[in-house]
């Protein structure tokens, strides 16, 4: 009698799951035409104004462009099909393209703190009625950008990456508005430069906030809203289940966790009906009470000694 069953599709995606995808996709596409052509915009105007805070919001657009443009052909390499050598497909080249656009980010976040310092002590002259318009252009753009991608940010971490970078400019954007509006009303320069301080403490905890979620996923960690001692208790109570070990569960990409388990019986769940029984009953109470459609069990007779192996 074989010991290993699965359930699902190995890393293969459903109809749903590729409708979503190609939904993601569209919103990717209109949000970089959006961010590039206010990079665009922002880059002539901080050149022409002298503002570090617009030309910090340009670069965060830039990194936001670059983000986005990672992220599309993530999402196409995620549809690629499974092969013998890479059982998956590329279905992680979404989690590396957030991973490369969470450090880019950092990267920014730091170059723009660096200079804001720096003019804090030397302030440049800034022209503070374009500034404002040119964020408030900016900031619309945004605005329309986080509706296009807000229906996608809870399905793929990619997409999440991309709406965390968006949400960042629209308050750089707030940032500098107000920066315009206090240099206009008192002259005080260094507005300017704490607008730039403001837009980078705004960068970093998204980009740390990215980067855990990121590195969750690399390191194999449980999935987040998963409870593997839930788990466990329930498909113990199921009849005939001594006990489980081995558990291991994480998550292969957005919308992908899998998990393995060794599952110990009586002598009576061991036979040819009752082991294909069990095992449709422990894939239900997955797809029902966890949404894990991807599981994979090794069921054992009670009187199997088993080496031991890296978790209980």
């Amino acid at each position: 009698m074989p010991h290993h069953h699965d359930h699902g599709l190995a890393g293969t995606p459903g109809a749903g799951g590729s409708d979503a995808r190609a939904r993601n996709r569209r919103r990717l596409v209109w949000a970089l035409a959006l961010a590039g052509a206010v990079l665009a915009v922002e880059v002539v105007g901080a050149i022409w104004t002298g503002s570090l805070a617009l030309l910090a919001d340009a670069g965060h657009m830039a990194a936001d462009s670059i983000g986005l443009v990672f992220a599309l052909v993530a999402a196409a390499l995620a549809d690629t099909a499974p092969t013998p050598r890479r059982t998956y497909g590329l279905k992680r080249v979404e989690v590396l393209a957030a991973l490369s656009n969470a450090l880019m980010v950092v990267g920014i976040a730091v170059g723009v703190a660096i200079e804001a310092v720096r003019r804090l002590f030397q302030p440049a002259q800034v022209e503070p009625g374009p500034v404002m318009a040119l964020a408030t252009i900016g900031l619309v753009a945004n605005v329309i950008a986080l509706l296009i991608l807000r229906g996608g940010a809870q399905q793929s971490i990619n997409i999440r990456g991309a709406y965390l970078e968006v949400v960042g400019d629209s308050l750089g954007s707030v940032a500098v508005i107000a920066s315009g509006v206090v240099i206009a009303c008192t002259g005080w320069l260094r507005a300017d430069a704490v607008a730039s301080l403001v837009i980078a403490a705004l960068i970093l905890p998204r980009a740390y906030a990215l980067l855990r979620d990121v590195l969750r996923v690399l390191l194999e960690a449980t999935p987040k809203d998963m409870d593997l001692h839930e788990l466990r208790r329930h498909l113990e109570e199921l009849p005939g289940v001594v006990s489980v070990h081995d558990l291991h569960a994480w998550t292969i990409t957005s919308g992908l966790a899998s998990l393995t388990a060794h599952v110990v019986v009586t002598p009576e769940r061991f036979t040819p009906k009752a082991y294909h029984e069990l095992l449709d009953q422990m894939a239900e109470c997955l797809s029902g009470h966890f949404d894990l459609t991807h599981s994979t069990f090794q069921i054992e007779p009670a009187e199997h000694n088993e080496p031991p192996g890296l978790h209980p």
